[in-house]
């Protein structure tokens, strides 16, 4: 993972409410524990005509479909209806969209277990109220090239014409994201504490 705390990129819609984590990472792309190496499998059920299926040979994208089109190609931000990321706890979900070049996620709500992942995984979910998902959308599809600034220690996003939305975040993860440390670095961080501790217990 890398640091996270200021972007400007470019955003991408997915304007489709309650998106599931099989349709991220689709059920059949189950094949491998490592943590890289899904950004292939992202959406493919949707990306490609032939449902995406692995093995499959030469696949045909979707011209349909909002992330094959040429101007969201280098998009960094998923912009995100109600709800994306709901169904199970499929932690390639938010494997495949880092692998797939998204750094951050904005949307009026996610799955809750998919947040979590996304937290821990180096991948922001911004929330914000429904009618400014709304107004994004509308600039998004109005402005080829359109971009957003998130600045992760002041917990705004930043539009283009200088508007600037708040959004919440746990401190503790924000902490973690900005400092580039995951639960198993921040735990060993804390090393001589624990082993203090151990002690003092056994000794009690």
């Amino acid at each position: 993972m890398t640091p996270f705390r200021t972007l400007t990129a470019l955003v991408a819609p997915l304007d489709r409410a309650d998106v599931d984590t099989d349709a991220i990472f689709p059920k059949q792309f189950l094949v491998s524990l490592a943590k890289s190496g899904y950004g292939d499998a992202l959406f493919a059920g949707w990306r490609y005509r032939e449902g995406g299926s692995p093995g499959a040979g030469e696949r045909v994208p979707d011209p349909a479909f909002p992330l094959n089109e040429p101007r969201y190609r280098e998009a960094a931000i998923l912009l995100c209806r109600r709800n994306f990321g709901c169904g199970s706890s499929r932690e390639q979900a938010p494997w495949a969209l880092r692998d797939g070049g998204f750094r951050a996620l904005i949307a009026p709500s996610y799955g809750a277990i998919f947040y979590d992942n996304c937290l821990k995984n180096g991948l922001l979910p911004v929330v914000l109220a429904e009618p400014l998902i709304d107004q994004l959308f509308t600039a998004v599809a109005a402005t080829p090239g359109y971009r957003l600034t998130i600045d992760l220690p002041a917990q705004v996003v930043e539009t283009p014409e200088g508007e600037a939305f708040p959004f919440p975040i746990d401190a503790f993860r924000k902490r973690c994201l900005i400092e580039n440390l995951d639960d198993l670095t921040y735990a060993l961080g804390h090393a001589e504490q624990i082993r203090a501790f151990e002690a003092s217990h056994r000794a009690a």
